[in-house]
């Protein structure tokens, strides 16, 4: 198992490796990150523009360009921001970390919920329970998760406006007053942040897991082996837990494995509803600015996290199914 996840790791560095480059080669050739000294009234000075062409590298071509990026990063050199002279290493840390709270607390949200809902589902076909929940989740599916993250914004803020306190959080990922917060309360005020981003950002991916729960659930509910283990007597529970959930788990191990891009896409929308300053801001201020470092940057940070992932649901696919091994 771990030399295979060893070599699944170093097939993924020819992906980041080409990825990286089209996001970077993209981004350098769509703008002109030295436009707002050039458009400015008045211009700035020829001299100083040929001083900037020459700092940021772009008198020379893409090839060239992306090659000194890369051997920089490999160095843990994400180079400077273009226009706003801040380290890009330095704020894909600091972004990182706001961004994956959000995103793993919504995919353990959405998990769970998929999860007790499919089954149930499942076990309890056409009922009234499962009439509802197919109707919920069609609904959620259709709806765009701006929209949804807009929609709670705003009836928070009318609830807090109503009650006279603030009961939800509605803009940023913590606190004016976090840092002179006890340990305690800085953790409820992290938590109380999470609370909208959470939901808006898990409704989606929990409809389309609860429904691919549900289907595995019931093609397993209906296979050969799982009559035979009634047939035998062995308990309800014993076979819903121990045989058919087990089973019925792996697609959507798959499916969530598959779904972490779009989920940290889904974070960038939910972040900027929210004004959350993780990595969602710094992808969209990078591509209004032409900032090729930073754009390059996130997208590698993405290919990387998505790939981890991946290989993350391909360990759990033999835990669930010892059937299955990796030599």
């Amino acid at each position: 198992m771990f030399a295979y996840v060893v070599r699944r790791l170093l097939a993924a560095i020819p992906v980041l490796i080409v990825a990286s480059f089209i996001a970077y080669a993209l981004v350098a050739l769509s703008g002109d990150p030295l436009e707002p000294l050039k458009i400015r009234n008045p211009p700035a000075p020829q001299r100083t523009i040929d001083l900037e062409t020459a700092r940021l590298g772009l008198d020379e071509n893409i090839f060239v360009r992306y090659w000194h990026w890369l051997t920089g990063v490999l160095q843990g050199n994400f180079g400077e921001s273009v226009q706003s002279n801040y380290d890009i290493g330095e704020n894909l840390a600091r972004s990182t970390v706001v961004t994956l709270r959000l995103v793993v607390v919504a995919m353990l949200l959405a998990l769970i919920l998929a999860v007790i809902t499919g089954v149930l589902s499942a076990v309890r076909q056409y009922s009234k329970f499962d009439y509802a929940t197919t109707f919920l989740g069609f609904v959620f599916l259709a709806m765009p998760s701006f929209w949804i993250a807009i929609v709670l914004k705003d009836l928070a803020v009318r609830y807090n406006k109503a009650t006279g306190t603030t009961v939800f959080y509605t803009i940023g990922e913590k606190s004016q007053n976090y840092d002179s917060l006890s340990p305690f309360g800085k953790f409820g005020d992290l938590a109380g942040h999470l609370i909208l981003p959470t939901i808006a950002l898990a409704l989606i991916s929990y409809a389309a897991w609860s429904r691919y729960q549900r289907a595995a659930m019931l093609e397993v509910l209906n296979s050969d082996y799982v009559r035979l283990a009634r047939a035998k007597g062995l308990a309800w529970r014993q076979v819903l837990t121990r045989h058919v959930l087990r089973t019925a788990l792996i697609p959507l191990v798959t499916v969530t494995a598959l779904d972490i891009a779009a989920i940290l896409g889904g974070a960038v929308i939910t972040e900027t509803v929210f004004n959350w300053n993780g990595l969602g801001r710094m992808l969209l201020t990078g591509v209004g600015r032409a900032d090729t470092n930073a754009v390059a940057g996130w997208l590698l940070l993405a290919g990387l996290v998505v790939i981890i992932f991946n290989v993350i649901a391909d360990v759990l696919y033999a835990v669930l199914d010892p059937r299955i091994r990796h030599e």
